[in-house]
């Protein structure tokens, strides 16, 4: 679990007062102004009712001056209340509007993967996206809250002094015994939100496993939901044992607080009345002194509170801040070559060595290979032999350890990633299905065309699946997914579910639409597909990437003997390399694997005849 505390200085701080002044500079005056209001008008119904009935009891002072401005103040006490609240929830709205959008920016601009792979980040990720852009709100709106107290309590206080000043000492004791325990409390909180972080993700996603149409059938045919309900009811209840642990910690601290500031208030109280019978204090002083009591406590009671939200606040923003300013995971380039330029020859990796973290052992050792720019190569080997780092590297999700990858001889380090990825096309193993229209799935792949419908249909059509899309209940303008039905969609057939082998021609789909590019990664391409319909996508992309670099991954030895290059990997090294039939000859592990899987349909075909 994150055990670790975050800081806030004064660079925190100034982001704050940053982020709200570019949310709205009127709403954020407005709410400084009613901040300022809110703290005068108590003191100035205390005095004003003292002046009322001090002049109640002396008949020939004028009342209509001071009688009108009470009822003035009045006003104010009763439309601030409301006024407050409804002006800082825009704030608030405001504040964290821009927040979100730089928070998800900054995540967006992260160019590699390491960031996103590492369990810490995803915690932090976490805490900053649950708390951390309210976290600027909340700071602005406890240092209101903290201003408007500061202002009251400091009415209050000379009104105090000037009927009883050694009544500031036990007043003064108390808000600081207050404001310590506070400051205290705020820390554990944010500790414990910070343990929460990890156990709270756990919970998530053990209830998306419930809910999850995608998970659904495994769980419900090997029984699962009892084993998922059960570790996810574990987690809750870790959570809500931490929860109550911070509840019953805060109960204790504020309601010694509140006892505290009673007994004070009570022995201020027992003070004033004794006075005034002995004639030192008149009836309005009393007024003014009882309500002084109470004014200055629920001063201290708004500073202690807003410094404690706005101390917790500005600790879980520590998150946040982490988040927006992580630095790249990936080096820019050193030499700013600008555009990079159409493939010529072909991407080179050249004694490429590569582990996710220092302490974990190496997946690629000193591999070499070439992957020429106009011709076919195919990546095979067993499961664990690096295949899909190997992409990674190719589509700089992550810089190799040692070496270096080549493009047309240039170290991919020194070339902006986002035009080297313009000009790779790709379907991963793990391809997405979007909750989105088929439109848009296939047209994700080159968001420049993504209203170009001839373009979209086209890239259909070359994966096989645009009889499939054309004929949805609104053709490409199905949603792909039951998950957003809204009533705004009577037809009953707004959600459709492809099957598997479906989505795959859609992914498939997604990545040719990007026909103008020089590498076109297939990982899998026709997993799911049957015979016929894999020799039917093969053949349409052996069409699709004549005359550029080709790099196909299958586990189906048979979709990669027409590469002009086949590359065997296994733990993390290149053991083999050639075309088809020299590997054969040669009997090594690409020959023993593609036999294997030859028997394998040599005795289905048998089984068929002899039944």
């Amino acid at each position: 679990m994150n055990e670790e505390q975050p800081r806030y200085t004064a660079g925190s701080l100034r982001a704050v007062a940053e982020l709200a002044w570019s949310s709205g500079r009127g709403r954020l005056l407005l709410r400084v102004a009613l901040a300022v209001v809110a703290s005068a008008v108590p003191v100035a119904l205390a005095w004003l009712t003292k002046t009322v009935l001090d002049g109640l009891a002396d008949p020939g002072r004028p009342l209509l001056v001071p009688v009108l401005l009470l009822a003035l103040a009045g006003v104010a006490a009763a439309v601030l209340p409301h006024a407050v609240p409804y002006v800082e929830a825009e704030l608030q709205r405001a504040i964290d509007l821009i927040c979100r959008q730089r928070l998800y920016a900054a995540v967006a601009r992260l160019p590699g993967l390491r960031h996103l792979e590492d369990p810490r980040f995803q915690d932090r990720l976490a805490l900053a996206g649950e708390t951390g852009s309210s976290g600027p709100a909340e700071v602005v709106g406890g240092a209101l809250a903290g201003v408007q107290g500061t202002l009251m309590l400091g009415g209050f206080l000379g009104t105090l002094a000037v009927l009883n000043p050694w009544m500031l000492l036990p007043v003064g004791l108390a808000g600081l015994v207050a404001l310590h325990g506070q400051f205290r409390l705020s820390r554990y909180r944010a500790r414990v939100h910070g343990r929460l972080g990890h156990a709270t993700r756990r919970e998530f996603f053990y209830a998306q496993l419930l809910n999850s149409t995608s998970a659904a059938k495994e769980v419900r045919l090997y029984g699962l939901g009892g084993l998922f309900g059960a570790r996810m009811l574990t987690e809750l209840r870790w959570i809500n044992d931490q929860r109550s642990r911070m509840d019953r910690r805060e109960l204790l601290v504020q309601g010694s607080h509140g006892a505290l500031s009673a007994v004070v208030a009570g022995a201020g109280l027992v003070w004033a009345v004794n006075a005034a019978r002995q004639g030192r204090l008149t009836v309005g002083d009393v007024a003014m002194f009882v309500a002084a009591v109470a004014g200055v406590q629920d001063g201290l009671a708004i500073l202690i509170s807003s410094a404690g939200r706005t101390h917790e606040a500005m600790l879980l923003f520590g998150h946040y801040r982490h988040v927006v300013g992580t630095e790249p995971d990936l080096a820019r380039p050193r030499k700013g070559l600008g555009a990079v330029r159409p493939l010529r020859t072909g991407i080179e990796l050249r004694d490429v060595w590569f582990r996710y973290g220092d302490d974990l052992p190496w997946v690629l050792r000193g591999v070499s290979m070439t992957i020429p720019a106009d011709g076919a190569t195919a990546l095979v080997g067993p499961n664990g032999a690096g295949k899909s780092t190997l992409v990674k590297l190719l589509c700089r999700f992550y810089d190799p350890t040692r070496g270096t990858v080549l493009w047309d001889g240039v170290d991919l380090r020194e070339l902006p990633v986002e035009e080297l990825r313009r000009r790779i096309g790709g379907v991963f193993q793990d391809y997405v299905c979007y909750d989105l229209t088929a439109a848009d799935n296939i047209g994700l792949g080159d968001t420049g065309v993504l209203d170009d419908r001839d373009r979209i249909v086209a890239a259909a059509r070359r994966a096989g699946i645009h009889e499939a899309l054309a004929a949805l209940p609104r053709g490409y303008d199905t949603m792909l997914s039951r998950s957003f039905d809204t009533p705004a969609y009577d037809d009953p057939g707004t959600g459709v579910m492809l099957s598997g082998g479906q989505w795959q021609r859609v992914a498939l789909a997604r990545a040719l639409l990007r026909d103008r590019t020089d590498l076109l990664i297939l990982d899998e391409p026709s997993a799911g597909l049957d015979a016929e319909a894999e020799h039917e996508v093969h053949q349409s992309l052996r069409e699709h990437r004549a005359g550029r670099a080709g790099l196909l991954i299958s586990h189906r030895l048979s979709t990669v003997r027409e590469a002009d290059t086949i590359v065997v990997l296994s733990g993390g090294e290149v053991v083999e390399r050639g075309a088809h039939d020299a590997l054969m000859d040669t009997g090594g592990l690409y020959a023993r694997l593609f036999r294997l899987q030859a028997s394998g349909y040599q005795e289905q075909e048998q089984d068929r005849a002899w039944s």
